[in-house]
């Protein structure tokens, strides 16, 4: 082997070993965003999936009616009033339905939020769809700010038909651990908001 050619070896290695970890850096970067689809569709890591129109289309059955009930919890630490507008309402299998929950912000400081939704009875989770939920993301209040945070909705027609009541519950907590302390949350409160969280993870909540 002579020289030339030995140059040529090591030039096409060198290549090699580039094209590779350059393939390497690419899938690493891409590891964080395939994560976070992974975590939506599945509802991992404690976020909380979302339903496309296109993943609950359904044709309305007006032959058959459910009730649905609303109601609402604010953990230690969240100095807010929330309470769902509506209290309840009777909707058909396949109805795009919208409603509305109340939150006021009652510190005289900014506040962030997290809701996490549950669906009763549990086995009503998996057909109860939400397309678009203030759940989803956090919300952020200002001092004495109130807003109405909507909640649409189906229920899939695959509903049992021996379930006539469903209750989707919210509970609210403050996202910032430190100020909530300051407002009378303890290690056990915090302690409740993850189990939520990583019980909504497990495909409890709804």
């Amino acid at each position: 082997m002579n020289a030339s050619t030995g140059i040529r070896r090591n030039r096409r290695t060198a290549l090699r070993l580039g094209l590779v970890a350059l393939g390497m850096f690419g899938f690493g970067y891409l590891l964080v965003p395939l994560y976070n689809v992974a975590c939506d569709v599945l509802g991992l890591n404690g976020k909380v999936g979302r339903n496309g129109p296109e993943a609950v289309a359904a044709t309305s059955d007006p032959s058959r009616t459910v009730t649905v009930e609303f109601t609402a919890h604010v953990s230690t630490g969240l100095p807010w009033e929330f309470r769902p507008v509506t209290k309840r309402i009777e909707v058909h299998p396949g109805e795009t339905v919208t409603v509305n929950y109340y939150a006021r912000n009652q510190a005289d400081e900014t506040i962030t939020g997290q809701a996490v939704p549950s669906v009763a009875p549990g086995r009503a989770a998996a057909h109860f769809k939400k397309i678009e939920c203030f759940c989803f993301t956090e919300q952020k209040l200002g001092p004495r700010e109130a807003r109405e945070m909507p909640v649409q909705f189906v229920v899939a027609p695959e509903l049992a038909p021996e379930v006539q009541t469903i209750t989707l519950s919210y509970a609210f907590f403050n996202v910032d651990k430190a100020q909530a302390a300051k407002y009378g949350a303890t290690p056990a409160d915090h302690h409740d908001h993850d189990h939520s969280q990583g019980h909504a993870a497990a495909g409890g909540k709804g």
